[in-house]
């Protein structure tokens, strides 16, 4: 039996997850600058406020982004949702003036289907096809918008994403 590599998609199911979300409209390079200061921020006030009243705190996990009709606009036109992790009795977030709105909802998983995309961004159609591909033959479909996860920043050495998708049996 050939050996399971990091980067071989795979099936498995995930528990759903209370996010801290901004939305954005338009291509990422020009999306996220103007929402992750709005999103770090109101996390990070957060989990030190939680630490400042001697509450239990949490680790600020990898990025999250969902892109619900990439696949039916052009790049500077997708809308993206972009969250972070946080802890599941949050029931406020603090807010900037000025900024976007961060927003507190429950990213739905279930089972999943995802692959470990080691390079560029814009070179990740390749690992996109052969998750779809493995989606198809293990008998699923698509039931969830595409979702990335930046496991590095993007002037990484190796920059890794993991590409997950939700889906369910034909």
């Amino acid at each position: 039996m050939p050996r399971k590599l990091k980067t071989d998609p795979q099936i498995l199911e995930m528990p759903a997850q209370k996010m801290a979300v901004v939305y954005g409209k338009g291509a990422p390079d020009k999306v996220f600058p103007v929402v992750f200061p709005a999103l770090y921020g109101a996390v990070y006030t957060l989990k030190f406020d939680l630490k400042k009243r001697g509450l239990p705190t949490f680790k600020v996990g990898p990025l999250r982004s969902r892109y619900p009709d990439a696949h039916l606009v052009p790049m500077n036109e997708w809308t993206i949702v972009t969250g972070l992790p946080i802890p599941a009795d949050t029931e406020s977030l603090p807010q900037k003036i000025g900024s976007p709105d961060v927003r507190i909802e429950e990213w739905a998983y279930g089972t999943v289907a995802q692959i470990l995309h080691l390079g560029a961004y814009d070179q990740e159609q390749e690992s996109i096809e052969k998750l779809h591909r493995f989606i198809q033959e293990n008998g699923y479909e698509l039931a969830g918008a595409h979702e990335e996860e930046y496991l590095t920043t993007q002037d990484a050495k190796v920059i890794k994403t993991v590409i997950r998708y939700r889906i369910k049996k034909k």
